[in-house]
């Protein structure tokens, strides 16, 4: 058969490691990395690949790396990329694939996921850039465990802060656009600067790949 969704998104062994995966970050306190999270980056690569006109397989297998790209953090938040791609090796490996779709469909997964927090390097393929586009605009106040979280640290307080995260694109002018709405009552832009340029340039990476330029709108003005 052919590496679909569907198959991932019920497959109780890749869910029982995102729901360990994300009672590990539970335990330490920081935002949801589980299911919620695994939808909300397929769901977005995969759109982002099919507003821009890409193949229904491509947006397939951007929407199964980004379901899986941080099943890694079940052994640990440091080199979960790496370690996630492992794992999904290890999975996917036990499907009955054909071997002329193994390499170019399994290695396009593994790739995407091993580097999607490679902030330094531009994403190495459209699958990876679209996965990188669906992880980093996850920015939902809904990822908050609950109301007393904000007040854990600087990077809580900005996700609270988030009431809404929308990607637009515009195929015919080549653009994606990132428009965010902020409480400014719970933190002030400059704060979300401090902790989301490093993601905000990465955005604009991962849009090079796909050949569009990026645009950040914050509460309705224009930042990048």
């Amino acid at each position: 058969m052919l590496l679909n969704f569907k198959y991932i998104r019920n497959n109780e062994e890749l869910l029982t490691y995102l729901k360990y995966a994300d009672n590990y970050f539970e335990s330490i306190g920081y935002k949801e990395h589980g299911l919620s999270h695994a939808l909300f980056t397929a769901e977005r690569a995969a759109d982002v690949l099919r507003q821009l006109g890409y193949t229904a397989r491509i947006q397939e297998l951007a929407k199964i790396a980004g379901f899986l790209h941080d099943i890694g953090n079940l052994v640990g938040r440091n080199d979960h990329p790496q370690s996630g791609a492992i794992i999904a090796m290890h999975i996917l490996s036990k499907m009955d694939i054909p071997e002329e779709r193994y390499n170019s469909d399994i290695f396009e997964v593994f790739g995407a996921i091993g580097s999607h927090e490679d902030k330094n390097m531009t994403p190495p393929t459209e699958i990876a850039a679209a996965v990188v586009l669906g992880d980093k605009t996850d920015v939902r106040c809904q990822r908050l465990r609950n109301k007393e979280q904000k007040f854990k640290d600087v990077h809580s307080k900005v996700i609270a802060a988030c009431n809404n995260t929308e990607l637009k694109i515009n195929k015919d002018k080549k653009e994606v656009s990132l428009e965010l709405d902020i409480n400014t009552e719970i933190c002030s832009i400059m704060e979300y600067f401090e902790i989301f340029t490093q993601r905000t340039i990465y955005c604009s990476k991962a849009c090079s790949v796909l050949n569009c330029s990026f645009s950040l709108y914050i509460n309705g003005d224009r930042f990048l």
